[in-house]
């Protein structure tokens, strides 16, 4: 699951390069989804959703990224959720980011940070999302988690 995908980055070339995989490529914005359908259309192995994180079945995918979603604590908090006990969320951050903050995100969610490396956070889920997890829309940015 490729979070809050917009013009497709990271989605598209992982599918390109992995067609025996299924990717879903999510995104909040009509528009947006609309622009990637057509791509979508060439490779047999993607699926364009249009709705928000929130509203996502649960623990129903091994890996989600999340590049350019959020700040990484909301990023994390957006992404965990969807993911299986034993898969991973990668978040994609910027040189400030405090991974420790992330951290203590990852572990209210089940999850631990596995590895730092390159401005990528790799967070593994080790249990089954708490409930009211994911929260409301809307809610992760006006309240994030510490």
């Amino acid at each position: 699951m490729d979070i809050g995908s917009g013009s497709g980055s990271p989605g598209l070339p992982l599918a390109a390069a992995s067609p025996h995989r299924s990717f879903s490529l999510l995104d909040s914005s009509r528009r947006k989804c609309e622009f990637l359908r057509p791509f979508a259309a060439e490779l047999a192995n993607i699926r364009v959703v249009w709705g928000r994180a929130e509203e996502q079945e649960r623990e129903a995918y091994g890996v989600a990224v999340a590049k350019a979603l959020a700040k990484p604590p909301v990023a994390a908090e957006l992404a965990l959720p969807l993911v299986k006990v034993g898969g991973v969320a990668v978040i994609w951050t910027g040189e400030s980011a405090d991974p420790a903050a992330v951290g203590r995100v990852a572990v209210q969610l089940a999850a631990e940070l596995e590895s730092v490396d390159d401005g990528l956070l790799v967070l593994r889920k080790v249990g089954p999302t708490p409930s009211g997890f994911p929260r409301k829309p809307g809610i992760a940015r006006k309240r994030p988690l510490a």
